[in-house]
């Protein structure tokens, strides 16, 4: 997930100071997230939020989300159920 992260923090942007700030954290923490450290269940959502989503709770910590959808707000959310009381 590390470099995940990373790329991911970069293509938006971002810097790992900044996501730091935005959070209220050392940017140290944040660095060891971007280099393979578990981010806590408390910060998954804070942090796909700050990254627009472009990172998932899935992505980060899929132990928890373990479905790629979990964890995102609806409007996100893509449905895969077929239609139900449809006849072909």
């Amino acid at each position: 997930m590390h470099e995940c992260l990373k790329n991911k923090i970069h293509q938006r942007g971002l810097s790992q100071a900044g996501i730091a700030r935005l959070i209220g954290l050392p940017q140290q923490v944040v660095s060891r997230w971007a280099n393979g450290q578990q981010v806590p269940a408390s910060r998954v959502l804070q942090l796909c939020e700050i990254m627009a989503w472009e990172v998932t709770p899935h992505e980060l910590r899929p132990d928890i989300y373990p479905n790629p959808t979990d964890g995102l707000p609806a409007e996100f959310q893509t449905s895969t159920q077929p239609a139900t009381g449809v006849d072909s």
